[in-house]
């Protein structure tokens, strides 16, 4: 009974708060796609000089429209860019982009679910009275958890990483090699799934209560 109690209490729990879950959602995000952009410019000492505007809604209806295969259209969907901004070096005709910050929407998208469910954690944290030490694991986990999905979306591109926005450019700014860096470019969405778990199973934690034992006469704390 622990598990299906465990998951009605975060259920309650979302319902509850799901404002102030879809705000920290957005607040993550947002924050997340500045964060790399200031990345970025520290990283290569210098500011963006360019912007551009993408039709998102006018380019993904023109992915559907002439892609038989739903699947297909959907998956080069996902990776459409809403904004780019960047360095751009014009020595070479009408310019090369350097590196660039995309915001791409369902990157977005999952960056907010993950906030989402980060705020649930912290939620659960607050109002459960969980032993330490399942309390520390759980924020163990949920640490790991949002560093794991936080990392396999971002979308920076650089000119030696081929400029294709990837999480992998992350690992070639920090120093890894570009074709090692590379190579791991198609684990991105097991390692985000494995954050999205962590993050469950974080939450799962802090929602169960274990059993207090208690002096004779008072009131022993049952599951929750």
């Amino acid at each position: 009974m622990i598990l299906p109690d465990a998951c009605r209490i975060m259920a309650r729990e979302a319902r509850d708060g799901w404002r102030q879950g879809l705000l920290a959602g957005l607040a993550f995000a947002l924050s997340f796609q500045l964060l790399m952009l200031v990345a970025l410019i520290v990283r290569f000492q210098a500011v963006p000089n360019y912007l551009h505007g993408y039709d998102w809604f006018v380019n993904v209806a023109h992915i559907f429209r002439p892609t038989p295969d739903r699947s297909d259209a959907f998956g080069i969907a996902a990776e459409e860019w809403l904004i780019e901004i960047g360095q751009m070096n014009y020595d070479y005709g009408t310019g090369l982009s350097v590196w660039s910050l995309n915001v791409v929407p369902s990157r977005v998208l999952v960056l907010v679910m993950m906030g989402a469910l980060v705020a649930l954690c912290l939620r659960l944290c607050a109002r459960r009275r969980c032993a330490l030490p399942t309390r520390r694991g759980a924020l163990a986990a949920l640490g790991g958890g949002t560093v794991m999905v936080a990392m396999t979306n971002a979308t920076m591109s650089w000119v030696v990483c081929c400029a294709t926005p990837s999480w992998v450019v992350g690992l070639a700014m920090l120093g890894l090699g570009v074709s090692t860096s590379l190579a791991l470019e198609s684990l991105g969405p097991a390692l985000s799934a494995g954050g999205f778990g962590l993050l469950m199973l974080a939450a799962l934690a802090m929602a169960w209560q274990p059993t207090v034992r208690t002096p004779v006469g008072q009131v022993e704390t049952e599951h929750a």
